[in-house]
């Protein structure tokens, strides 16, 4: 790949390379490589001239959402993805913090929640119903062959209490895909799956893996990616991307037989630890595939890091805390592990930087303590010192994940977070978020949050005795589903500890 490509130039090189491909597939409907381009067209006309700016993509997994969302990078705009099973106050706050003024609806969306945007100065336009002969598609826009314009914007948890907008340019989605396509075969006769939802960035891989390579991404129907091992074998697939909760729920509905998916060449989990038993689980019904365990924080384009397991489990590695291994950093990245005072180590926080590293979020402020200042020259020995902003970001800055990484065999290993966020079925969630949206329901004084399991999460409140159904439904209006607490406890007051702050490790032994 060349170092002015942009997603647009990539994919329209193989939609020109391989015209008699099929770059999607939706239930019983297809788009041919010879076809894409004009279907994409058809969505660049409707958009306002926005070089440079962001449209919202209000749709799920979808043929309408993934031309939608191509069109509007042939427009030379960047994507905002906006879930339409999230509330519509999360989206509107989204496009607030975006600067958003156009959404673009994608497929079925609830004309309900439709005209709350129009309300909030947002125009709202429709994409066109896929194979209609739309004519020849028109120029693409000089910006979007810019490889330092944005590409998409996705808005993670923020503790603050306010989504985090997360730019990714071209320039670093490329980055990734350089790494992403030959390492794992991603090529014409490939079917990759589309199990992800558009705001979360494992999605880039489905989209983008597929169609800036030759190869076909794959549309589940309703409720076909909830059964992935009849999705793999009914539709033939190559390539699965997923987080490793998605074994625990196939292993609890008993769908991991042996062979049950002969047809998987590589299954890649991330967001997630991912144990050897699950890995043992997945390689039995899918024995031709090689399993790849992958790391990495959104600002850094959906992973930076993985592990490649050795086709026998005799030689998986055994490391300190029972997960496998993240593996290695991406040949093209630079990274260190910092200890707590700040110096290089083998067991630290993970620092990383280079192409695939992002410029810095929406909102300049949240980049604070996220950065840290080092020159291309230093030595391993010196410690980068704080970005304290008052200078632009630079390739030279290293970001900080938040995660502690130790180095053992010469593979990395998660250990954990140094912070507040945690994962949720793959999704970041930062506490401190829901905490917020809970004080400020009426008469609520004190809260915490806290995780008790790998899909699970219970709230404490002090104040006002509201049921648990009341403040579940005021949260529903602002929270996306993942968010919502599984419990939710009143207390007369929070426990301290010695520091008189919150105790979170007792609240968690009162779950």
């Amino acid at each position: 790949m060349a170092t002015s490509d942009t997603l647009v130039t990539l994919y329209e090189q193989a939609a020109r390379r391989h015209p008699d491909a099929v770059a999607f597939e939706h239930g019983k409907r297809s788009v041919p490589y010879r076809e894409l381009l004009a279907e994409v067209g058809a969505v660049q006309r409707l958009l306002p001239a926005a070089a440079g700016g962001r449209i919202g993509l209000l749709g799920s997994r979808t043929l309408e959402a993934c031309l939608g969302y191509l069109g509007i990078l042939r427009a030379g705009a960047a994507v905002v993805p906006l879930d339409p099973g999230f509330p519509v106050e999360r989206h509107l706050a989204v496009c607030r913090l975006a600067g958003v003024t156009t959404v673009l609806a994608a497929g079925a969306v609830e004309e309900e929640a439709l005209h709350r945007y129009p309300e909030a100065g947002i125009t709202v336009l429709r994409t066109p119903a896929p194979g209609a002969a739309p004519p020849p598609p028109p120029p693409p826009s000089p910006s979007s062959a810019d490889p330092e314009a944005e590409a998409y914007v996705l808005f993670t948890s923020g503790s603050t209490g306010a989504p985090k907008g997360v730019p990714i340019l071209h320039r670093n989605a490329v980055a990734f895909l350089a790494h992403l396509l030959p390492h794992y075969g991603l090529a014409v006769g490939a079917r990759v799956a589309f199990t992800t939802d558009l705001v979360f960035d494992p999605s880039v891989i489905s989209l983008f893996g597929a169609v800036c390579s030759g190869a076909t991404a794959v549309l589940p129907v309703g409720r076909e990616s909830m059964l992935p091992t009849h999705f793999v074998r009914t539709k033939r697939l190559t390539h699965l991307f997923s987080v490793p909760s998605a074994i625990s729920r196939a292993v609890q509905l008993r769908l991991l037989v042996p062979g049950a998916m002969p047809s998987l060449r590589w299954s890649g989990f991330g967001g997630e630890p991912l144990t050897a038993a699950q890995a043992l689980s997945w390689a039995a019904a899918a024995p031709n595939s090689r399993i790849a365990n992958l790391y990495g924080p959104t600002e850094l384009t959906v992973f930076c890091a993985g592990y490649d397991l050795p086709s026998d489990p005799a030689h998986w590695p055994a490391t300190g805390n029972g997960t496998l291994p993240i593996g290695r950093v991406h040949p093209a990245l630079d990274w260190l592990l910092l200890d707590p005072a700040g110096r290089p180590g083998t067991d630290g926080e993970l620092c990383v930087r280079g192409p695939q590293r992002f410029a810095g979020y929406t909102d300049p402020s949240a980049d604070l303590g996220r950065f840290l200042r080092g020159s291309s020259a230093e030595g391993p020995e010196r410690a980068p010192e704080p970005y304290d902003g008052s200078t632009r970001l630079t390739a030279d800055h290293w970001y900080r994940t938040g995660d502690r990484v130790r180095l053992e065999g010469g593979e990395l290993v998660h250990v954990g977070r140094i912070d507040r966020q945690v994962k949720i079925r793959g999704y970041r969630v930062e506490l401190a978020e829901i905490e917020t949206a809970l004080r400020r329901v009426p008469g609520v004084s004190d809260v915490a949050v806290v995780q008790v399991s790998a899909a699970a999460l219970h709230a404490f409140h002090t104040g006002a005795r509201h049921s648990a159904d009341e403040l579940l439904g005021m949260l529903r209006a602002v929270l996306p589903p993942y968010m919502l607490p599984s419990r939710l406890t009143w207390l007369p007051q929070l426990p301290l500890n010695h520091n008189g702050k919150t105790d979170h490790h007792r609240l968690a032994e009162l779950d």
